[in-house]
């Protein structure tokens, strides 16, 4: 039998260990294929629970066991408190695991670890119940309070609603499959979905509701400025609204992910090319009708899709990110024509992040006049734009607004 913990292990060390991003290390390690449901709902599982998982291992083990032997803990607990998995069971495989990962000296403090731990007593304050519960840590879980109040837990609670697909044609092939339908053209919502033949033939691509909900609100015109492009979702969406689109990115991997992109789903008006959008570039001076700039960010929106991303964000990330956000639109408002707009996107629900950049924004460039768009995707609004949330907006955690260049002629 093949051991059920070994293939977890393997994709987790590369999320824990070497810093990869969950969905990448699942592309990037080969599975046993009858038990890939299975070990896909450990490793996110084992992932959304880290605090807890944490926090039982603290209190049982004595001193923190080295990070191979905890990562097999973590592992264990989830499938024995989470999964109802038979106990000797797990602390068999987890044991044989230890050995085969060549930690065989810590095998019996494995087998009594997980014969004998308790659980510790539940966060005696809401932060931590929250926290424990939902894999927020507890700065995150303040600022949802202090900024949504009684919708913190929703909006925490709120689960993926499956793979959305944008299709070009052909739709109707797959529409007799669950799905949900979203206020998009040709957008759908599949809680399972296996890609197929019409994938590499262009006839659909794999694109959040986030992102459609963006392009949709970005009017057309000549010329576009993708500023944080990468993969290309937008800039290939986008493509059909204007006559050219240059795409740029930092990371010149990236970027050749935005041209793999548009070649797949048939796109020839779309330049991409390497560059750091927070750097002006006079060249491209009031040369665009419209600039998306799409900034990143602390991904506090999409946790549901990305629990990994908690593993690293630390609370002065959030800060250092506005920084760079107002850095890029900085930058990005030299190119934008009289008349024409400067969309700024992001997939976080922190206000330091959005309202305040806006904000920021407005403050210094007195030539621009916000022009907060309108969506048919459920929202709530702000003083500076719209804000979606997980829990109301079909799983999807972002914010848009735009500014428009005000014209010297008038």
């Amino acid at each position: 039998m093949v051991n059920p913990l070994a293939d977890p292990y393997l994709v987790l060390s590369k999320v824990y260990r070497e810093g990869a991003y969950l969905k990448h290390a699942l592309a990037g390690v080969p599975l046993e294929p009858e038990g890939r449901a299975r070990t896909v709902k450990i490793c996110y599982g084992v992932i959304e629970k880290d605090i807890f998982l944490e926090a039982v291992i603290a209190a049982n083990a004595g001193r923190t066991p080295r990070s191979s032997v905890k990562l097999i803990l973590k592992i264990a607990l989830y499938m024995l408190e989470f999964m109802g998995k038979h106990g000797y069971m797990v602390i068999d495989c987890a044991v044989e695991l230890v050995k085969k990962a060549g930690k065989g000296g810590a095998a019996g403090f494995v087998n009594a670890f997980l014969r004998s731990y308790k659980l510790p007593p539940p966060p005696q304050t809401e932060y931590g119940r929250l926290s424990s519960e939902y894999g927020a840590p507890v700065w995150l879980v303040k600022k949802l309070k202090r900024r949504y109040k009684g919708q913190t837990e929703a909006i925490l609670a709120a689960k993926s609603r499956g793979l959305c697909v944008r299709f070009v044609r052909g739709a109707e092939k797959y529409l007799s499959r669950p799905h949900i339908d979203t206020p998009f053209e040709g957008v759908y919502i599949f809680p399972e979905f296996v890609r197929d033949g019409g994938f590499a033939a262009g006839d659909y691509t794999f694109q959040s509701v986030g992102s459609a909900a963006i392009c949709a609100a970005v009017e057309g015109g000549e010329k576009l400025l993708d500023a944080c492009a990468a993969p290309g979702g937008k800039s290939v969406t986008l493509s059909h609204k204007f006559g050219s689109v240059l795409a740029r990115d930092i990371h010149p991997h990236r970027v050749r992910l935005i041209g793999e992109y548009a070649a797949r789903m048939g796109v020839e008006n779309i330049r991409a090319e390497v560059y750091d959008s927070s750097v002006y570039d006079p060249s491209l001076c009031g040369a665009f009708d419209a600039v998306l700039v799409d900034a990143p960010c602390s991904g506090t929106g999409v946790i549901n899709e990305n629990p990994d991303i908690m593993l690293r964000r630390m609370e002065s990330d959030v800060q250092s990110l506005a920084r760079t956000q107002l850095a890029i639109l900085s930058a990005c408002a030299g190119y934008v024509k009289e008349g024409g707009a400067l969309y700024y996107s992001t997939c976080s629900v922190l206000p330091e992040e959005n309202d305040s950049v806006a904000y920021s924004f407005m403050r210094e460039h007195p030539e621009f006049t916000l022009k907060i768009p309108s969506s048919p995707l459920a929202h709530e609004k702000t003083p500076f734009g719209l804000q979606f949330l997980p829990h109301i907006s079909l799983g999807a955690g972002f914010f848009l607004t735009s500014f428009i260049k005000n014209r010297t002629d008038v």
